[in-house]
């Protein structure tokens, strides 16, 4: 096979940015990195903890250097599109993290360039690279549940963490930033099934009284389009030590031939110690015990990283080099997804049902 070099650009040097530019930093066909952030001194960091040949407090600089071939856009998640756009504009495929955008306009205007560019576009749902869900999505390749009439998803996580991602944009709750992996889950495992109503409702207190808007938990029921229900949970608003480091879940289809069980709290791998647990995505946050693998990126481990973003960082460059399919989320269903859990929020806001697709 003809080795194909890729030159990669990533925009946006925070906790998830980081992480790509040190995997992609390792993988064999990256002959060139650059790295961006609108604060040049993290961009700068970053290219040294990396090995960047190139940082820039201007992404679009970055974007369009002459080496650069490939994007992974890891900007906050209110400031995608901009990205996104130069890069699809300048014929560049891209990986963005999910959601897509916050708000459908940011969504469409995506949209439209993709399709006036022809280019090839991605959303870092990286759940879908976690090897229970990989598991589950195999057998329901194989059909093996018959007809699904029923699922639950169900994610909770400490509000140490939700507070650190609601002052990097008080714009992604937990409902559009975190519930949104359990719908890409769902509609990915139901291929070709998608949301049609929502009835959702929410509590809110903690977050609220610290001057956020979102709620401490959401429930929804989601009806899809061959009248199967699915109902889904978010709660990240859990004491601040509460011993996970990121999502805590458990998936649960139900189907008309069998029953499929995701069991993913991670309660079965503990570690308790006196001298602190880091936590990795909030800075100097430290717990006595943890649910050992539930960091929702994945670990670093003698030397490496393991785990869903891994996973999915080095498919994404394997995609790139071979051209071989991918199981990425398309742009499309990220919409899909982006829509239902704007529905869900709309739903708990109003008391009402919401049907879909919402009116824009």
């Amino acid at each position: 096979m003809q080795r194909k070099e890729l030159g990669i650009a990533v925009v946006g040097a925070g906790r998830i940015g980081t992480l790509r530019a040190r995997l992609a930093a390792k993988h064999p066909s990256v002959t060139f990195l650059a790295v961006a952030d609108r604060d040049p001194a993290r961009a700068r960091a970053l290219a040294g903890q990396a090995g960047a040949d190139f940082h820039s407090g201007d992404n679009l600089e970055v974007i369009a250097r002459p080496e650069v071939n490939a994007v992974f856009v890891s900007t906050p998640e209110g400031e995608h599109a901009a990205p996104v756009r130069q890069a699809l504009e300048l014929g560049k495929p891209v990986l963005v993290e999910k959601p897509l955008a916050l708000t459908l306009k940011d969504a469409d205007d995506i949209l439209a360039t993709l399709k006036q560019t022809g280019g090839h576009l991605r959303v870092g749902y990286s759940r879908r690279f976690k090897e229970c869900f990989l598991r589950a999505k195999e057998q329901m390749l194989h059909a093996r549940l018959g007809r699904v009439v029923g699922a639950h998803a169900r994610v909770y996580n400490s509000r140490a963490q939700a507070f650190s991602i609601l002052k990097r944009d008080p714009h992604a709750t937990p409902v559009l930033d975190v519930l949104t992996y359990y719908v890409d889950l769902m509609c990915w495992f139901l291929e070709g099934n998608p949301p049609v109503e929502v009835v959702a409702r929410g509590q809110a207190g903690i977050f609220r009284e610290a001057g956020y808007g979102a709620h401490d938990v959401t429930w929804a029921i989601v009806t899809l389009a061959d009248g199967a229900v699915i109902n889904l949970g978010v709660s990240y608003a859990l004491p601040a030590r509460y011993p996970t480091l990121g999502q805590s879940d458990r998936v649960e289809l139900l189907g008309a031939e069998g029953t499929m069980i995701i069991d993913d709290d991670h309660m079965d791998h503990l570690l308790y110690s006196e001298r602190g647990i880091a936590h990795a995505y909030v800075p100097d946050h430290n717990v006595n015990m943890a649910f050992l693998g539930s960091n929702t990126a994945g670990d670093w481990a003698v030397g490496d990283f393991w785990g869903p973003l891994g996973n999915e960082t080095r498919s994404w460059l394997d995609h790139l080099v071979t051209g071989h399919p991918t199981v990425h989320t398309t742009p499309e269903q990220a919409r899909i997804n982006l829509e239902t859990t704007l529905a869900i929020e709309r739903a708990v806001a109003t008391g009402q049902s919401v049907r879909l697709p919402l009116e824009t």
